[in-house]
């Protein structure tokens, strides 16, 4: 059984329907790293908060979204959240918007696992720190110890990244992640999430418009614009063999290389 199915999603928002997601359908096993790539507007970023049940209260949605076989379109709050943070961790494109700005990141890494109940409360302070360590956080006691607004971009997405996966999700949905994130940080973030997701084996959606992000975390690609997916396969076989042309205009616009199938894919430097 698939971890994941979505079949024939459609979401469209307000009174004029606009359309965001055009049955769209795929699935991701366990383990698997799945790209959704597209330009801004293609409906990948909707995809990821339909699978979180986190629309807002003007979308409309129809299809099936299956998480080991049950079904999340229509399930209750509760139903979700106890999903959310627990099977199923999100990390989002802009920490300094996802982290409450009054509260101490380990706290609020923390509280993740107490919400939970994967850890005792007396333990959740060395589960914190054992997690910020994991991601990368070099002095994890001083960050979490810190506010949001004293730590450097790069630390409060580790942070975000620490707060996903304290209760060793089998699902890890990643939105746009590194897009604030200079390019010498961002490479040491993704090295990062690619470690970790090697070590607790969880599946991950990695949702972007760089293809050279997901040449480096993804096993398999779709590709999206408009709503609808236009192509789908391994990472290797689309950016080496791409088939339509909407994914040729992302190649020829991320400056990668057309090579021959099968060969090497070489990226030019950003």
């Amino acid at each position: 059984m698939s971890l994941l199915e979505v079949n024939d999603l459609v979401v469209d928002f307000g009174r004029h329907r606009r359309v965001a997601v055009d049955h769209v359908s795929w699935s991701l096993d366990p383990g698997e790293r799945l790209g959704l790539i597209g330009e801004s507007g293609s409906g990948k970023s909707v995809t990821a908060l339909a699978i979180m049940g986190l629309l807002p209260d003007n979308a409309h949605i129809s299809g099936s979204i299956r998480w080991r076989g049950q079904e999340f379109i229509g399930a209750s709050d509760r139903a979700m959240s106890s999903l959310r943070g627990s099977s199923i961790g999100m990390v989002f494109q802009e920490p300094m918007t996802a982290l409450d700005p009054t509260m101490k990141v380990g706290r609020q890494v923390g509280e993740v696992a107490l919400l939970h109940r994967t850890v005792a409360r007396g333990q959740a302070r060395s589960r914190v720190l054992e997690m910020l360590d994991e991601v990368g956080i070099e002095d994890p006691v001083r960050v979490a110890d810190s506010y949001p607004h004293q730590l450097s971009g790069g630390q409060r997405q580790r942070a975000l990244l620490a707060m996903a996966l304290i209760n060793s999700p089998d699902l890890l949905v990643c939105d746009e992640p590194t897009t604030a994130l200079d390019v010498t940080v961002q490479a040491r973030v993704l090295a990062t999430i690619d470690e970790v997701l090697t070590s607790v084996g969880a599946a991950c959606v990695f949702i972007t418009h760089d293809l050279a992000v997901v040449s480096q975390i993804c096993h398999n690609l779709i590709v999206m614009t408009s709503g609808k997916i236009v192509e789908t396969g391994s990472t290797r076989k689309v950016l080496s063999d791409p088939k339509h042309p909407y994914t040729r205009r992302l190649l020829r616009a991320a400056r990668l290389d057309l090579v021959e199938p099968g060969a090497t894919i070489m990226l030019e430097d950003s």
